[in-house]
């Protein structure tokens, strides 16, 4: 069953995209929330295939004899996933499961970041997370066409959801009036599988063993479906479930080079680190997941659904910190000057100078870096995060279909609850060391530090320092959400008129204690023998050392029971976790309400291939939000409701002309809009006073007053499309208001300067862009050749902040102006196999301008880039025979790294090492 020939390959394909085609053009676009049954076409002609993605099936009959063929792997979900962009009233672009549990990378952020346009970051345990489309992070998720959010946020953890749960991903880049309201940058919409998609009773399991090269352990994960459908004497039922779990050892070394002051004594004239190190976070992560769904054909016109899902993330893990405290040193020696010298303002305490600095304070003073400096006898310490992270999300859903005629009918009901608590327990243990030496200079632009006989891993002579601090956190979100669609087919140029309306009723509360507690007699003066402190070895930081293990507080003694109370009882702590902070919670309430009429045409020209269709739509949305928060203001808690109501109507217009042979012209326009987060409208603000005298004293408020971002966005794309491929070339433009960014400023408050960062609106932001996507198969080569294939992208993303804001003329944070996928692709005698290369070029992912770095005169931002960086993926999998398919994958087997600087080249800041991860794994399906 599993070999065909090229021709065969090609007829079938064609075949299945020509059906898909016309049932498009028949009913429409299917909106995100209903079940795509139909549109795979003669998937359903298969015992077992599900019809959302993984398998193109065709019954060759009379050609050969009776015999079925079947078509799988990656041909056919490339297939399927042009066919979707091609039909589909929006531009979109899709990703198909190859087969049950077969996502085509490990995770569903992974997968996104092949689609055109996306870029995303890696994560601390290593997982690529936090998607931008367009460069822009508003995205709405959604799961079945239901709003999905993780806690308190707007967002979704999209890796607290496997990708062996996942059917089908949709990204939707531009918008129409059916589409839940909430993205800026788009939405994406995540299918899981349901029963009816299946004919006959199927299993399918797959196990999986990663290995982090980091963590140089082994990682099990494994998935099981099971699904089936009956005739009744009340109709046909279906029931599907499916769960997963994995267990993933990580560690991602980190090292980073801090802000600069300038020096003083024997390192006068020096841009100063105040300290350099690095940290592990390390440890595994659990992420157990279940789905169900029971559909019910109740009549020939109705049926009737529920869905269930719950998904989690638990890690016990360690932040394991090692600096060297150079701002401490008695003296340096062995300087070896660089040639990167300018002239500084410079405030008393060798910073950039702020606000509230007095000019008669302010010297200037002709600084310079440095390639190589020794720092003699300094302090060093290292520190155990000890966390204890749950996240638990529950979503139940149910509803029905009507289908009768020209009339189609959906209501879905729906409610969702995601709640996070994170325990963090902090100690820190330190010594004085008699040298160091950093280096910053190499081909690699990552800075090196040393210290003679490792002296951090010698267990003597450290003592507690700093503080005790322990961080508990708890947020929890909730949304009831009820949502009614109507299609109604007219027999004109006018094809379809669209009704719908949602409510939506959203809450959301956040909690958090910090608390710090210094130890007796101060730092560096008792001895970490005074509580017989257990300590354990750091796995070590390339860049430290060499590697070098080091010594800190063991992470399981700082999470026990007994480890808490004695350290507690030691510091002077209260007994127990301590009670939530009242002056660091807040509670919200909102409500939304939408409607939407949109019409869909078609104009032929004439009895030829060339058609212009499309969609007219407005959606209008009302919320309202009321959000209480404590603050503390002049040492005093401070409780403020805030209460808002915003009102919008939202247009959209698209229009394709379809000029035959597969040729095809796109334009659309809509108006998006993304409301703020809760923690960014939040009217408390905290701020807390360092305990490291090296460090300013910071904190965070919110701003109740934030506006809704709103973009006024523009697509245009051509598209051709043939039997084994397409190419396709997007231009966009989005006109962005009220654009939302972080920055910090320094704030005097009793006395005490903070450095206090709040989210503010830039007024305007321009983002523009080209984006080319091409994928196709070499049918016409002769034998095994033919099954060689290769697919790319690439994007340009343009944009620049307006407005008066400081951020004027920059590009929005986050976003890399080129980004590209390259791969190559075999399926073809039961092998799949792939390689990708995926690229983007620098950004900047934090804005200084507030801190206190020094810089030179008249620098009026100043900004942390993250240099280009690419990932070299690759995956393959032999089906033994119809029922078991071997696997084997590697990501990012180049070792990719993240790699940052303050605004000049030279100023290195900090190194991230990325895991690569090999996996061995086998899926079978019966």
């Amino acid at each position: 069953m599993r070999r065909i020939s090229a021709f065969s390959a090609s007829v079938i394909a064609l075949a299945i995209a020509g059906q898909a085609h016309a049932q498009a053009a028949q009913e429409g676009t299917t909106p995100p929330n209903a079940q795509d049954n139909a549109a795979a076409g003669t998937a359903q002609t298969t015992a077992g295939s599900p019809a959302e993605a993984p398998n193109a099936v065709a019954d060759a009959g009379a050609a050969d004899s009776g015999s079925e063929i079947v078509v799988t792997g990656i041909r056919a979900s490339l297939a399927r996933a042009a066919e979707i962009k091609r039909n589909a009233a929006q531009v979109v672009d899709s990703i198909v499961a190859q087969d049950i549990g077969k996502f085509p990378d490990p995770t569903t952020a992974a997968a996104l970041q092949r689609v055109p346009g996306v870029q995303v970051t890696v994560g601390g345990n290593n997982e690529i997370q936090n998607p931008l489309v367009r460069g822009l992070g508003d995205i709405l998720t959604t799961l079945d066409g239901r709003e999905i959010f993780t806690a308190e946020g707007r967002t979704f953890a999209f890796q607290d959801l496997p990708a062996e749960a996942i059917a089908r991903l949709d990204v939707y880049k531009s918008n129409t009036a059916n589409l839940i309201e909430g993205g800026v940058a788009g939405t994406i919409d995540l299918r899981l599988n349901k029963p009816f998609n299946y004919t006959d009773p199927t299993i399918a399991i797959s196990g999986k063993l990663n290995y982090p090269s980091n963590a140089e352990k082994l990682g099990p994960q494994l998935s099981f479906l099971a699904t089936d459908r009956w005739d009744t004497g009340v109709g046909e039922i279906g029931a599907l479930l499916n769960v997963s779990w994995y267990d993933m050892p990580f560690n991602r070394p980190y090292n980073y080079v801090a802000e600069r002051r300038a020096g003083s004594g024997s390192s006068a004239g020096i841009l100063l680190p105040i300290s350099t190190g690095g940290l592990n976070e390390y440890g595994r992560y659990q992420r157990p997941q279940a789905n169900g769904s029971i559909q019910w054909q109740a009549t020939p016109s109705l049926e009737i659904y529920i869905d269930g899902l719950y998904s989690a993330y638990r890690s016990k893990f360690s932040t394991g910190f090692y600096e060297y405290r150079l701002g401490t040193a008695q003296s340096v020696s062995d300087i070896v000057r660089s040639d990167n010298c300018f002239t500084a303002n410079v405030g008393p305490d060798g910073f950039n100078p702020n606000a509230t600095t007095s000019p008669t304070e302010i010297t200037q003073q002709q600084l310079c870096g440095f390639t190589s400096a020794t720092f003699n006898n300094l302090e060093a310490f290292t520190s155990t995060q000890a966390h204890n992270n749950r996240t638990d999300t529950w979503l139940a859903a149910g509803g029905f279909r009507f289908d009768r005629d020209r009339l189609k009918a959906n209501v879905d009901v729906s409610y969702e609850r995601s709640i996070v608590n994170n325990e963090n327990f902090i100690v820190d243990i330190g010594k004085r060391v008699p040298e160091a030496t950093l280096a910053l200079v190499n081909d690699d632009q990552t800075a090196t530090i040393t210290a003679p006989g490792n002296p951090m891993a010698d267990p003597t002579g450290f003592t507690f320092i700093n503080a005790l601090f322990q961080d508990y956190l708890r947020s929890s979100g909730g949304l009831l959400a009820v949502k009614g669609d109507a299609t109604y087919e007219v027999d004109t140029i006018l094809k379809t008129i669209e009704v719908g309306a949602r409510y939506a009723d959203r809450s959301a509360r956040f909690q958090q204690v910090q608390l710090g507690v210094a130890p007796p007699g101060g730092s560096f003066a008792t001895p970490i023998a005074a509580i017989d402190l257990p300590l354990e070895r750091g796995p070590g930081i390339p860049q430290i050392n060499n590697g070098a293990p080091f010594l800190l507080p063991s992470r399981d003694y700082l999470l026990s029971n007994s480890g808490q109370a004695t350290i507690r009882n030691f510091f002077g702590a209260p007994d127990g976790q301590p009670a939530f902070d009242p002056t660091r919670e807040f509670n919200v309430g909102e409500k939304s309400y939408a409607g939407y009429v949109q019409a869909g045409y078609e104009v032929p020209f004439g009895s030829g291939p060339v058609v212009l269709d499309g969609k007219l739509g407005v959606r209008y949305t009302r919320t309202d939000r009321d959000i209480t928060g404590t603050g503390v203001v002049s040492g005093s808690p401070v409780t403020t409701t805030s209460s808002n109501s915003d009102t919008d109507w939202l247009p959209n217009a698209s229009a394709r002309l379809q000029l035959g042979g597969g040729l095809q012209l796109r334009a659309t326009y809509a108006r998006t809009l993304a409301r703020p987060g809760f923690g960014s409208l939040n009217p408390g603000l905290n701020y807390i006073v360092s305990t490291n005298p090296n460090i300013r004293n910071s904190g965070s408020g919110g701003n109740p007053d934030l506006r809704p971002q709103k973009s006024d966005s523009f697509d245009a794309t051509l598209e051709y499309y043939w039997n084994d491929g397409y190419f396709a070339i997007a231009g966009y433009y989005r006109d962005i208001s009220d654009r939302v960014v972080n920055g910090v400023t320094a704030e005097e408050i009793d006395g005490i300067v903070y450095n206090i960062s709040r989210p503010r609106n830039v007024g305007s932001a321009k983002l523009k862009g080209i984006e080319v996507s091409a994928q196709t198969f070499f049918s016409f080569l002769p034998g095994d050749l033919a099954g060689f294939g290769v697919f790319g992208n690439f994007t340009l993303a343009d944009s620049k902040i307006g407005g008066e804001d400081a951020l004027a003329g920059y590009s929005l944070q986050g976003v890399s102006k080129y980004n590209f996928n390259a791969g190559l692709l075999y399926d073809r005698s039961g092998i799949s196999a792939r390689l990708v290369y995926t690229y983007r070029s620098k950004y900047f992912d934090e804005d200084r301008t507030g801190a206190g770095d020094v810089r030179p005169v008249g620098t009026d931002t100043w900004l942390n880039y993250v240099r280009p960086n690419g990932r070299l993926d690759f995956s393959l999998g032999y089906d033994v025979n119809e029922h078991v398919t071997l696997t084997v994958e590697g990501s990012n087997i180049l070792r990719s790294r993240y790699r940052s600087y303050i605004d000049q080249d030279y100023l290195w800041r900090d190194t991230r090492t990325d895991d690569s991860v090999y996996a061995v794994g086998v899926r079978t399906r019966f």
